[in-house]
């Protein structure tokens, strides 16, 4: 079974423009998600999907593989799956290109139940909510049922404790795994109202019907970059890599 990790990268970010090519020690910041998806087990294949040719000559420059979308797609996942039939593979695995502290651990425990069972047909992760998170809309919750499931992905706090709580508030970490005629069917849905509202593209797969498997992990994700004022951040944690 052939696994695919694709990253969705454009230069068009509104509260960052250019983001995927600022420089992190000396390397493109696409280039540290590129370097810790090569580290992955069984994946055939590492591809960087972009419409900018800026971020295609970059990531030429230090070896990736590049495919070319379109400008105007409404979500990394409507990248996706413009490039099924283009890439070769039995899995997808979607991982943002503003991560460049990804654990390659992270991205195997997304990816291993697409390959141990077939029935699965989509999968994401979840960690421990901190409580400063908990109101925080930038932070995104999941609710899961008993088979591991998820009910719903918010970005309010959910479930409301009415009552002493009796589950662990979920934080929603950002990484999918797909089968391939999933994303095709997702394209062709077009969005959903609940995707429109929360502005979080799995709720289209739920507005569905389909079944989004919650791989949990005690670890709280590594940090992402969505302002200039948090490359320093990034940098200083990144030294050790370097």
């Amino acid at each position: 079974m052939k696994a695919a990790i694709i990253i969705p990268a454009r230069m068009a970010s509104t509260r960052f423009p250019g983001k995927p090519l600022k420089l992190l020690r000396g390397k493109p910041m696409i280039e540290w998600v590129w370097q810790a998806a090569l580290r992955v087990p069984n994946v055939e294949s590492v591809v960087i999907a972009t419409p900018d040719d800026e971020i295609r000559t970059a990531a030429t420059d230090f070896g990736a593989r590049v495919e070319s979308t379109r400008k105007d797609h409404p979500s990394g996942t409507d990248r996706l799956a413009e490039l099924v039939g283009r890439v070769e593979a039995d899995i997808f695995i979607n991982v943002q290109g503003d991560e460049p502290l990804i654990e390659p651990s992270t991205i195997q425990k997304c990816l291993q139940p697409l390959l141990d069972d077939p029935a699965v047909q989509m999968t994401t992760i979840a960690c421990p909510c901190r409580p400063e998170d908990e109101d925080n809309p930038a932070v995104v919750k999941v609710v899961t049922n008993l088979q591991g499931n998820a009910l719903y992905f918010s970005r309010h706090s959910i479930p409301f404790a009415r009552n002493p709580r009796r589950v662990v508030l979920k934080r929603h970490v950002g990484i999918y795994g797909y089968r391939p005629r999933l994303l095709r069917e997702f394209a062709s849905w077009g969005e959903s109202d609940l995707e429109a509202t929360e502005g979080l593209e799995q709720l289209r797969f739920l507005d569905r019907g389909v079944p989004i498997r919650v791989e949990w992990t005690e670890s709280e994700p590594a940090p992402g970059i969505d302002t200039p004022e948090q490359l320093l951040d990034i940098e200083r944690l990144l030294a050790p890599r370097s």
